[in-house]
């Protein structure tokens, strides 16, 4: 065999094993993008300071979404918040942190499609369409204040939160290791891959930040290897109103919304942002 041949063939091979490579991507992206949790992370959820009931909501394709709805025992309309969890998040957690994350709010806590006891399979779409339905539900609520409900995403649901307060009246937005989009992320990943033209869910935050009118609070890990900060400082450079970009000591991507300094934060500038007059 000659030289030529020799080249043709190595560059044939490397071509199948390519185009293996991008199929693989292909089927198995949801598995890439997106990692189900259907164990209840906190056996009985109940929030200390609220009343924590267990609800099921339908999607407009009538998929049932599980979660909970953490009310304070006050009288109100008290003010609101949806949360979105991350990659391998299960929210029963929310419930049970609820008092010290959310103190005088109505907190809407529910597991996406394929999450918990959630029905239906996970993707972008259905994530931010069942996000709207959940902000619009919650605003529906007598004991809530339409104008003063907040969106609260970590991680992937930073994309979700995003996307959602984009479209409806958020008073405030919270995003806890956000990064600007899940596909320059992929990118990083899998330098050799065309990933650009494979992957369905984007998840593109940066696409929509400068959207944003609601003030802002970013939150990053100390250390964090799943979102690195170059990701997050593209999405704050286009945050139409950063209000804030805090670093939390000791933390990492999977601790941080756990940690009492976490919390605390989050809590106060919440209360803050929920006591400024309206518009």
């Amino acid at each position: 065999m000659n030289n030529s041949k020799k080249v043709a063939g190595v560059a044939g091979i490397a071509s199948m094993l390519w185009l293996g490579m991008a199929a693989a991507i292909t089927a198995n992206q949801r598995r890439l993008v997106f990692n189900p949790n259907i164990k209840r992370e906190v056996l009985r959820p109940r929030s200390s300071g609220h009343r924590t009931r267990p609800i099921v909501l339908r999607a407009k394709d009538g998929t049932k979404l599980s979660g909970w709805l953490m009310t304070p025992s006050v009288v109100g309309p008290h003010p609101g918040v949806v949360y979105f969890g991350g990659r391998s998040e299960e929210v029963s957690w929310v419930a049970r942190d609820a008092g010290k994350l959310f103190p005088g709010m109505a907190v809407l806590a529910v597991n996406y499609r394929g999450y918990g006891d959630s029905q239906g399979d996970p993707a972008e779409q259905h994530m931010v369409d069942d996000g709207r339905m959940l902000f619009d539900w919650l605003a529906e609520r007598g004991h809530v204040d339409p104008k003063r409900i907040a969106v609260v995403g970590r991680s992937l649901g930073s994309g979700v939160a995003v996307q959602v307060a984009m479209e409806r009246p958020a008073n405030s937005v919270v995003l806890i290791t956000p990064y600007d989009s899940i596909l320059a992320i992929a990118k990083r990943r899998f330098r050799a891959m065309p990933i650009e033209y494979v992957l369905r869910h984007r998840f593109e935050s940066v696409k929509y930040a400068s959207a944003l009118t609601a003030p802002t609070y970013v939150l990053r890990a100390a250390f964090d290897d799943v979102v690195p900060h170059s990701h997050t400082d593209l999405l704050v450079a286009k945050l139409g109103r950063l209000q804030k970009d805090e670093t939390v000591p000791d933390s990492d991507h999977m601790n941080i919304p756990y940690l009492a300094a976490t919390q605390d934060r989050i809590a106060e500038f919440l209360s803050t942002q929920f006591m400024q007059p309206l518009a």
